[in-house]
């Protein structure tokens, strides 16, 4: 239980980054990503899902490759591997 809730505290100041960047950047911006859910719904889903460490990995990962010579179509946040 513990570690639910420190996993939660450890994301939520990137999460309203990511959300503060959908709702006051985003709108004003061309939509340009290539991939499906869009790269900020994928990271915080991989924020939520996996943690700061592994979901920003994700994250930054599926970032980078978000370019002309990228990925491109669904690309969802992969699902938790069981210990």
């Amino acid at each position: 239980m513990i570690g639910i809730n420190l996993k939660k505290i450890l994301t939520y100041p990137f999460v309203l980054l990511v959300r503060f960047y959908q709702t006051a950047i985003s709108p004003f911006t061309p939509a340009t990503c290539r991939y499906s859910p869009t790269c900020s719904h994928y990271t915080i889903e991989a924020l939520q899902k996996h943690g700061l460490f592994y979901g920003g990995w994700l994250a930054l990962k599926r970032i980078f490759s978000c370019h002309p010579w990228g990925g491109s179509g669904y690309d969802p946040v992969p699902e938790k591997k069981n210990k």
